[in-house]
């Protein structure tokens, strides 16, 4: 039935062929090597070291992986119009089967219980590095297939958007925040979850309450015909009443066989039943520290599904 629904597609962009390389596009479609896949508009797809051989004599337009390399790209010399094969596999990425939500609640279920081992860890002492190889470990010990990303932060750190983990000493009185997305069954998920150490900083549960209440708002927004922005408009909309608006990041976006993809919280899509989504609203105050909250879910005709239940309330954790 995918195939099908590709090669119509394939058929309205006018494209000939699609080469994917390993990518979310490639899993998407059946790839589980590491050379290219090849799709035409007739005969199976094929993996193959050498995609050239298997485009058809005469391919006008040809979709490319959004993921190829230059030097892929240069290599294979293709004598075709090149266009992103996302213009032909976004739309029917969009809305997951049955069978994908299921797999992406299995991977947001287990990234679930990563965090809840997190918990039984012994954070104090540790640097940030030596806690993001723990859970590492422990992504792998789940069976996840692979660790697409972990993210640990204390103290001052909290405060940035995009922080990577260092030295830093993780002591009694500060705020942590811990992400993890790894992949299982080939789709992934993601679950960030605020920590304290020993007791929060002044004030630290007063602003990860609002953090709380927008994720509430959005999750309360999550309805197929909903605009997929309208999610985030709403969480926004509760950090900047309860005054902390100019501190607000409240992001979110399709997550499944890409640990980022469409729809994008900012953009117009209308959401729909069998999209799997991650929303994430966060507070970062700079020099002091921040909230992220992250939650994987399906959006369904009664509305959202959570699929990382585990709760979002701030956990103390031994010094």
């Amino acid at each position: 039935m995918r195939e099908q629904l590709v090669r119509q597609a394939m058929a309205e962009a006018g494209v000939d062929a699609l080469v994917l390389r390993p990518s979310p596009d490639f899993r998407f479609l059946g790839g589980t090597g590491e050379g290219f896949l090849v799709v035409t508009r007739g005969g199976p797809p094929v993996e193959t070291g050498d995609p050239v051989p298997h485009i058809p004599r005469g391919a006008r337009r040809v979709g490319v992986d959004d993921e190829m390399r230059v030097s892929e790209l240069f290599g294979m010399r293709i004598d075709a119009e090149l266009i992103p094969a996302s213009a032909v596999l976004r739309d029917l990425r969009l809305r997951k089967s049955a069978q994908e939500v299921e797999a992406v609640g299995r991977a947001a279920a287990t990234a679930d219980s990563v965090m809840a081992a997190a918990r039984e860890l012994a954070w104090f002492g540790a640097s940030e590095q030596e806690m993001a190889r723990r859970l590492r470990v422990l992504l792998i010990e789940s069976g996840c297939e692979e660790v697409v990303s972990v993210r640990v932060s204390a103290g001052e750190h909290t405060a940035a958007k995009e922080h990577r983990p260092t030295g830093r000493i993780i002591n009694p009185g500060d705020a942590l925040q811990v992400a993890v997305c790894g992949r299982w069954d080939g789709l992934c998920a993601e679950v960030a979850r605020a920590f304290a150490v020993a007791e929060p900083p002044e004030d630290f549960e007063a602003m990860l309450s609002v953090v709380l209440a927008a994720r509430t708002a959005a999750l309360d927004s999550v309805r197929p015909g909903a605009p997929a922005e309208q999610i985030a408009a709403r969480a926004r909309q509760v950090i900047e009443d309860s005054g902390y608006g100019g501190f607000a990041d409240v992001r979110g976006r399709g997550v499944g066989w890409g640990h980022e993809e469409a729809p994008s919280l900012s953009d117009g899509d209308a959401l729909s039943d069998g999209m799997t989504l991650c929303v994430a609203p966060a507070i970062y105050l700079t020099g002091l520290f921040g909230a992220r909250v992250a939650d994987t879910v399906a959006c369904a005709p009664g509305g959202a599904v959570l699929l990382s239940p585990s709760s979002p309330a701030l956990h103390v954790l031994d010094a």
